[in-house]
């Protein structure tokens, strides 16, 4: 089966993605600092499994889809996700979210709850849960300490240096038993020295920490929950960047009134879909095919 490229909008914003199959849709959605080639082992499991698999490039991972003014709220970028729906020419779809994908899905999840069959989420849990942790676990704010370098306005420039040696620190910190090649590492080198997809990226971080504003307001609202989709929460045992614990903890039952199942994936980091493929893969599909 061979993958074909598409092009969607959301306005003026074009969108790189990445399909495959026919059925049910299935949008994936990559994180930080990644791009929707992370999901090259999803796309034909997905496919053969009977779904409808589209990869694609979030706000800001390349040029054609960084907006004139800079708007990087999750509020925005759960529009987009709806707007991918229609123009993929469909009433709903299911959703898988890595990382920063995650937390997009979860504010599509809330934007638009009629338009989502099911959620999985990969490696960050219910975002206001999180940021509960965040603010109350030592261990987990070490672990997160990266964030707060991402504020400084020489960041921008620090993570793109030497071929983004520091995000490849990232990836062997927060997946820690992952051999990855330069074939897995290389799209993710190519893709943040792109004009603009630096600036972009770190843009999500920066904007995710106002609560003055009021569209910062509406952001924290729309994380907050409750959600009402069906969702599938994975987290990898290793995970260098937030710890299965804190996942786990973040997962409550309370917040989820459409259900929710967590699962712990044993011998895998933070590119849980990556280092244990098979597994992930076939939890998805049990996952999608139940909703």
């Amino acid at each position: 089966m061979t993958p074909e490229t598409l092009t969607l909008s959301h306005g003026p914003s074009r969108f790189t993605a990445t399909a495959m199959g026919t059925g049910p849709l299935v949008l994936l959605i990559h994180g930080f600092p990644d791009t929707r080639d992370t999901f090259k082992d999803q796309l034909p499991a997905l496919a053969e499994a009977g779904f409808r698999a589209v990869a694609v490039s979030p706000r800001g991972y390349e040029p054609s889809s960084q907006p004139d003014d800079g708007d990087y709220r999750v509020t925005s970028l759960a529009a987009d996700v709806i707007a991918w729906i229609d123009a993929l020419g469909e009433t709903t779809a299911h959703l898988v979210g890595h990382d920063w994908g995650a937390t997009i899905a979860f504010a599509a999840a809330a934007l638009a709850p009629d338009r989502i069959a099911s959620l999985a989420v990969l490696a960050v849990p219910h975002p206001a849960r999180f940021a509960e942790a965040y603010l109350t676990v030592p261990a987990q704010q070490a672990r997160s300490a990266y964030m707060m370098e991402f504020m400084s306005p020489e960041a921008d420039a620090m993570i793109v240096a030497d071929d983004c040696a520091c995000l490849e620190n990232l990836w062997r910190k927060w997946s820690p038993g992952w051999s990855f090649s330069e074939g897995d590492i290389g799209p993710m080198r190519r893709a943040m020295q792109q004009p603009g997809v630096a600036t972009a990226a770190l843009s999500y971080y920066r904007q995710a920490f106002d609560a003055v504003s009021d569209a910062g307001k509406a952001a924290q609202a729309l994380l907050a929950g409750p959600f009402a989709v069906p969702t599938l929460g994975l987290t990898g045992e290793e995970d260098g960047c937030i710890s299965a614990d804190v996942f786990e903890a973040s997962m409550r039952a309370a917040d989820f009134p459409g259900s929710v199942c967590v699962e712990r994936i044993s011998g895998a980091g933070h590119f849980l879909h990556r280092e244990a493929t098979d597994q992930v893969n076939s939890q998805l599909i049990c996952w999608m095919r139940r909703h």
